[in-house]
């Protein structure tokens, strides 16, 4: 077991899956109304290893770290990829051609 003295520098991502009891809808349906799931806190969601629900506080740590990580790769695959090799320096300009031109090498 490793030391440490007091808290954690970094919020580490916890492995959550769906509720059991409201199979993640975060709610059970009664008779004529739905009601809160209260094996979840009405998240939906609780952690893998122990099914057990969550804090409210760290239960919104770790839906703005997944709502962060998810934006990242969305922005990330909002980028135009990157070209590579040849290819890279064949296309953009590099001025290096007769009166500033593109030069090629062909």
């Amino acid at each position: 077991m490793k030391k440490q003295h007091g808290p954690a520098f970094r919020k580490d991502l916890k492995l959550l899956v769906r509720c059991p009891d409201c199979q993640g809808r975060g709610f059970t349906s009664g008779v004529f109304h739905q009601l809160d799931c209260g094996a979840c806190h009405s998240s939906g969601l609780v952690e893998a290893g122990t099914g057990k629900p969550l804090e409210l506080q760290e239960l919104v740590g770790q839906l703005s770290l997944r709502l962060q990580l998810a934006q990242r790769e969305i922005e990330a695959l909002k980028r135009e990829p990157t070209m590579k090799g040849p290819a890279a320096t064949y296309e953009q300009n590099n001025r290096l051609g007769a009166g500033g031109t593109n030069y090629t090498g062909d």
